[in-house]
């Protein structure tokens, strides 16, 4: 009954069996291994993107920082929600790796930037000039931190006004693929046809060890990601056990497959939460996790059973009335099963 974080998840067997392959004999460092062609290859074909770059990093962390800071300049800002992953659990590394640039937080329901917020946002920033940060990058979550997850429509609205105003576009897809599966829409859709000039595309939480392409739509970008991705740490050497793990994630669609079995997960979870007398879901369930509120006493039972889930937020008491909810934040992963699910409904009830 583990629902803490869907990074807690095993990597999936084909990926596992796809390392031990590409540990084989020998090959060029760095990106240079022939498996990395063949990743590219796969991530453009995909994307229907044939002149996007691709990059392979081995933290989402990385993904956004790095991919962020070829958008940005140190006297700009990024506008965000004000719970996206970038301002809430990055311990700073935008910043960090932009150079000092300023996060312009937004709002919106379910962690999705309500377009009037980011228009006025726009609308104030540099109303002096040279004493004020700039306007810089737009940076968007799908699926949200609150599970939410943004239609190629509602993409494409954010982008446009972000580029009325001559602002570049970047998307945390941590959980891109759950986002992706749940919409039915296509990844260009989501992504470059919608205005995305820089994507990060998540695998992490979905079955790979430990592995993020950054895709660039605008392959000007190439040569100052290298330099930064160098220059940041996050060059691998031994760079073709990252590409195995990819290629094994794109091939006979494991990402897709392995997205929507997290996701059906999530939505046998919320059903079944629903079917107790006193809950409720507190966002909408649109990826793979479930924010919820069920009474103190069903967390009690389940938490000494042994599930593993965080409150959220995270101070709420465990003492206190048997009847007085708790709100949860419960994530599904790939190798979720429906057993582990209806104990835990089991218990909370």
């Amino acid at each position: 009954m583990f629902f803490a974080s869907d990074n807690g998840g095993p990597a999936a067997p084909e990926v596992i069996e796809a390392i031990a392959k590409a540990n084989s004999g020998i090959a060029m460092p760095y990106g240079a291994d022939p498996i990395m062609d063949e990743v590219r290859s796969q991530i453009r074909e995909l994307f229907e993107a044939p002149g996007a770059e691709v990059y392979l990093v081995a933290t989402g962390t990385a993904a956004n920082a790095l991919g962020l800071a070829c958008l940005v300049q140190p006297w700009q800002t990024v506008y965000c929600h004000r719970n996206a992953h970038i301002e809430e659990d990055e311990c700073g590394a935008p910043e960090f790796y932009t150079g000092g640039s300023k996060l312009t937080l937004l709002d919106g329901a379910d962690a999705k930037i309500a377009p009037e917020s980011l228009s006025h946002a726009i609308s104030h920033t540099a109303r002096a000039g040279v004493h004020n940060v700039q306007k810089g990058a737009l940076s968007l979550t799908n699926a949200t931190e609150a599970g939410a997850v943004y239609t190629p429509q509602e993409v494409a609205a954010l982008c446009d006004i972000a580029k009325k105003a001559d602002i570049p576009c970047h998307m945390d897809g941590a959980r891109f693929s759950n986002a992706l599966v749940r919409l039915g829409c296509t990844p260009a859709e989501l992504t470059w046809k919608a205005g995305i000039d820089v994507l990060s595309f998540g695998g992490t939480k979905n079955g790979l060890l430990g592995v993020e392409a950054v895709i660039l739509f605008n392959p000007d970008l190439a040569w100052e990601f290298e330099l930064r991705r160098k220059r940041g740490g996050h060059l691998f050497s031994k760079h073709r056990f990252l590409s195995a793990q990819m290629q094994a994630y794109l091939a006979d669609d494991l990402w897709h497959r392995l997205a929507a079995q997290a996701n059906r997960a999530a939505d046998r979870l919320a059903k079944g939460i629903l079917q107790i007398p006193g809950a409720a879901l507190l966002h909408p369930v649109e990826a793979n996790a479930v924010f919820a509120a069920w009474p103190r006493k069903g967390h009690r039972i389940a938490q000494q059973s042994g599930a593993k889930y965080y409150h959220w937020p995270f101070d709420q008491p465990l003492e206190g009335p048997d009847e007085a909810p708790i709100s949860a934040r419960l994530v599904c992963n790939w190798s979720t099963t429906d057993a582990e699910i209806d104990q835990f409904l089991t218990l909370i009830a």
